[in-house]
């Protein structure tokens, strides 16, 4: 187990998390209780190649990329309390999803996560993602973990 003082990195986040650029979507922990809630952030940035294509002179963020990004920072909390090297979250749902705000390139978006059920096999989540006071989105979501398989 890693012994983590929050805030915290990227590089921390990499050494809980095995994702790797470009599909790296926390840049800081600012606080985690594992296993039970988790505040991080995202810094958009503007020289993402996928705003030249969603969309050209309207910029945003993709919805899918925003639920991505939170299944990060709640895998993050379910993962750095556990014991359990390669051991990783697999998304196996998520419900109730709403995207009320749009995300442009420069924001930086606030990622929270409620762990609602932490069990050696599924991890459900409770998450909202921001921006200042507007909320961009919310879900739930279910990650089942497992070892990667070779």
């Amino acid at each position: 187990m890693l012994d983590i003082s929050y805030p915290c990195g990227r590089d921390v986040v990499e050494q809980v998390l095995p994702h790797r650029d470009p599909f790296v979507w926390v840049s800081r922990v600012v606080a985690c209780e594992p296993g039970v809630s988790i505040t991080a952030e995202l810094d958009v940035d503007p020289k993402l190649p996928l705003f030249a294509g969603h969309f050209p002179g309207h910029p945003v963020l993709p919805g899918v990329i925003i639920m991505e990004a939170l299944a990060q920072t709640a895998s993050f909390c379910a993962l750095v309390g556990r014991d359990e090297p390669g051991v990783l979250g697999f998304f196996a749902g998520i419900d109730k999803a709403k995207f009320r705000n749009q995300v442009q390139p420069g924001d930086t978006l606030t990622l929270k996560a409620t762990i609602m059920r932490n069990s050696s096999r599924m991890v459900v989540a409770d998450v909202e993602a921001r921006v200042g006071d507007k909320v961009a989105a919310t879900a739930t979501q279910k990650y089942v973990m497992a070892k990667a398989e070779q």
